[in-house]
């Protein structure tokens, strides 16, 4: 804390220390001294008695108060400016350690935490407010490194097989190019795919977009109708229930996040043969949809790890027609988040995911 606000303080201090003995001298004029006689008396009743004692007069008191009162003031200025000094250091000492704290925070260092000790008061709540802000912050920024390295993983993977298939072409000139082309062609939708999905996680992460009713019954009968072919090769029965679920956001990203949901649900039911219901509902000023899927059962601890980007199970294998990029959830919990949602991972008791998404309602 800089020295000029403690200054301030101190001189407040010693300010309103000296106001106060200014309104005690004048209360002491006002109740006392001014009733004080300015010239001595004599009483004529009284004779032939010995007149004894000391009776002074206003201006007597006056010249003799008036230097103990100028000397009590300068005391009380100089107590009020030293204690004032003393006091104002005391209290600003945390918020000292807090603008320590922000200034390392500053220079990158976001591991340290300030930890304020003592009664719980404002300084101890901004420090508090401070030390969570700075979790989340750290947090943040350590998911967003994980990121632009898995990120920049998944993109140099395409792009290595890429130069390969074409130096393997360059060195053998008698082979045939159908075979490149076609897996080129493969290569190279895998990668607009990943970008793709990255500008979209990118975009639902700002939360700019417009918004209007959706209803997220037509979305999930929408999603099941156009991954209905994939659900009939893997032997999937999907199933739609439930009614209107109305809320407010962007269209085509609540499509985008039922369409994962969906995609996700029948991809990852292993082995074939299992069943995917998609369930849609308002309650309670809430929108609901519900995608549930049978499939093996999934480790607890790989749980909290599916809505992270490019975070595959272990279980959780892909074909090459469906590869992904490890975004699919990500993609989702970014949307959800974005419509100011809450989402909910929930394994079932016989195997396979549980995916609840809530979104405010509307009527």
């Amino acid at each position: 804390m800089s020295s000029s606000a403690r200054l301030r303080l101190a001189l407040s201090y010693a300010g309103f220390i000296m106001l106060a003995g200014l309104l005690l001298l004048a209360a002491v004029w006002v109740f006392l001294l001014r009733y004080v006689p300015d010239r001595g008396l004599i009483d004529p009743g009284v004779t032939g008695s010995l007149v004894t004692g000391v009776f002074p007069t206003r201006s007597n008191l006056l010249h003799v108060f008036a230097p103990r009162a100028a000397a009590v003031l300068a005391f009380l200025l100089v107590f009020g400016l030293v204690g004032g000094w003393f006091l104002a250091g005391r209290m600003l000492a945390p918020l000292a350690r807090i603008t320590a704290a922000a200034r390392m925070a500053g220079t990158g260092s976001l591991s340290h935490r300030i930890r304020l000790t003592g009664r719980q008061d404002e300084f101890r709540e901004l420090a508090d407010t401070f030390d969570t802000m700075l979790d989340k912050l750290e947090a943040h920024v350590a998911e967003q490194q994980r990121f632009a390295a898995n990120a920049s993983h998944e993109l140099r993977t395409p792009l290595a097989i890429s130069r390969t298939l074409l130096d393997v072409a360059r060195n053998d000139p008698a082979r045939g190019h159908d075979d490149l082309v076609e897996r080129l062609h493969a290569v190279n939708t895998r990668a607009i795919d990943l970008t793709e999905a990255l500008l979209l996680l990118s975009y639902g992460d700002r939360g700019t977009f417009t918004r209007e009713p959706v209803d997220l019954s037509l979305l999930a009968e929408e999603a099941a109708e156009t991954l209905l072919p994939l659900a009939e090769q893997r032997r999937i029965t999907l199933e739609v229930t439930g009614g209107p679920a109305v809320t407010v956001g962007s269209g085509a990203l609540l499509q985008r996040m039922t369409a994962n949901l969906v995609q996700n649900a029948i991809v990852h039911n292993l082995p074939a043969g299992g069943t995917v219901t998609i369930h849609t509902e308002a309650a309670g000023g809430t929108s609901v949809l519900r995608v549930e899927n049978t499939g093996r059962h999934l480790p607890p601890d790989l749980l909290p790890t599916l809505t992270e980007p490019f975070q595959r199970g272990a279980e959780r294998v892909r074909t090459d027609e469906h590869a992904g990029v490890g975004l699919g959830l990500a993609i989702v919990h970014s949307i959800v988040r974005a419509h100011a949602g809450r989402l909910e991972v929930r394994p079932r008791p016989t195997g396979g995911l549980l995916i609840t998404v809530h979104l405010s309602g509307t009527t």
